[in-house]
């Protein structure tokens, strides 16, 4: 369970997230079923932003990282909440400017945007674009100047920090798509580069880790070589940044294999930064930036549970019990990705002793398809509702109709009350887009 008692055991022996029965909640609006507990959500906010306002003068922002779980509710609660957010593509900036977020106060991510997407970044009048190369640079800055206006960008930095997490979510590596690096010279050389463009004003650099860190001392590392970087750029460039973006990368908890964090932990992070970015500043004698970081998954993580229902249970003697759903990799492809591990519970029977080990299993036509191994459980049966915890980040936002199976429904919960934030799929949504040819008709 994680730690912010927003999961509950009910006197009825059921899960209980927001207030609201797991059951109930499978049983109104079927599964697989996304839910998202809000109390959660804006907690994790006002921690990142209490922090940064504590241990920084408030001198920076919060930016949601919106590829951790995009929908328009996400981004009436940023913008209630008074933080920024971060959008990586054309579908995310018009998702959150249709919610009304400003876009001032949006970075726009992207290692090859579009040349689309920039023409909708800048009239859209983005706050920061991060530029990541040079035919970018040279697009932005020719797209500024048919428009007669200039853009403020962030370089992305590679400052060669790495994390201990999944290969395949680090991306400060010196083998990365992301950023220059500052090893190999480049990251000094995209920074002259950018300056010499007329339409292009550079506000500083960013840089990203990678995703599912807990080691604190990786930020404060990667704090101290950004702020080394902007030293240098100072005195071989006679360029200061007056901005950095430092990313995201919190982890959560997924399993007991992973550390349970309060708030209070989270915060320590940000303190840590902070400490780190304001002493190195005073210490090299470059001006103290403007912070900004991106929590994603920290902020709708452990916020999100999928609801199954379980269907058939199938018991090979001698080798595993496999319990399959109504979900699979196309509403959670995490596992097939990463082998991701979650915690996995029987709602409705939340006091039932759990005497065997099961696999759950999807419904797509892969035998890859698998959302958990060799997790205890209660006996169950079929119609049994299954809860999958900490789905809330890359869950949804990954999905995909593959086997023309439906994106879940999403339902937004406090209080005891639960709203539809985006609708189940229909049949008609699977064919919309389709075109018959009239050769073939």
């Amino acid at each position: 369970m994680n730690q912010r008692n927003t999961l509950k055991i009910n006197s009825e022996g059921h899960l209980e997230i927001g207030g609201c029965d797991a059951e109930e909640l499978a049983r109104r609006f079927g599964t697989p079923l996304y839910v998202f507990d809000e109390a959660y959500i804006r907690e994790m906010m006002r921690t990142y932003k209490k922090s940064l306002e504590e241990n920084y003068g408030g001198y920076g922002v919060v930016l949601y990282a919106s590829k951790a779980f995009s929908c328009k509710a996400i981004y009436k609660i940023a913008r209630s909440e008074g933080i920024g957010a971060d959008v990586v593509s054309g579908g995310e900036l018009y998702t959150a400017l249709s919610a009304g977020f400003p876009a001032d106060r949006i970075c726009m991510h992207g290692n090859n945007k579009t040349p689309d997407e920039l023409n909708y970044a800048v009239d859209s009048g983005v706050g920061v674009i991060v530029v990541d190369s040079e035919l970018e640079a040279d697009r932005l800055d020719a797209l500024c100047e048919k428009k007669g206006v200039k853009q403020s960008v962030l370089i992305r930095i590679n400052p060669g920090v790495e994390a201990h997490t999944h290969a395949y979510v680090q991306t400060a590596t010196p083998d990365s798509k992301f950023g220059f690096s500052i090893a190999n010279g480049t990251a000094k050389e995209m920074t002259a580069y950018v300056l010499g463009k007329r339409h292009l004003v550079l506000k500083g650099f960013h840089c990203h880790i990678g995703s599912q860190i807990f080691e604190k001392q990786s930020f404060v590392i990667a704090a101290e070589k950004m702020t080394d970087f902007i030293a240098k750029i100072k005195a071989e460039c006679g360029f200061e940044a007056g901005m950095l973006n430092i990313g995201g990368g919190f982890g959560i908890y997924y399993t007991d294999e992973d550390p349970k964090l309060a708030c209070s932990d989270y915060a320590g992070y940000l303190k840590a930064l902070c400490d780190t970015v304001s002493d190195r500043a005073e210490k090299l004698g470059i001006a103290k930036p403007f912070l900004a970081i991106e929590p994603g998954r920290s902020i709708v993580g452990e916020a999100g549970v999928t609801l199954y229902t379980a269907g058939a249970v199938k018991n090979i003697p001698g080798i595993k019990t496999y319990i399959a759903v109504d979900g699979g990799m196309f509403e959670n492809p995490r596992y097939a990705l990463y082998q991701s591990k979650y915690t996995v519970v029987a709602a409705g029977k939340m006091n039932a002793p759990c005497t065997q080990k099961a696999t759950i299993a999807g419904k797509c036509c892969e035998s890859g398809d698998i959302i958990a191994v060799n997790v205890a459980l209660p006996e169950i049966e079929s119609g049994d509702v299954l809860a999958v915890l900490s789905t809330g980040a890359y869950n949804y936002s990954m999905a995909s109709n593959y086997n023309r199976n439906f994106v879940p429904a999403a339902v937004l919960v406090r209080d005891g009350n639960a709203d539809v934030i985006i609708k189940k799929q229909t049949y008609e949504d699977l064919v919309r887009n389709d075109v018959v040819p009239q050769r073939l008709k």
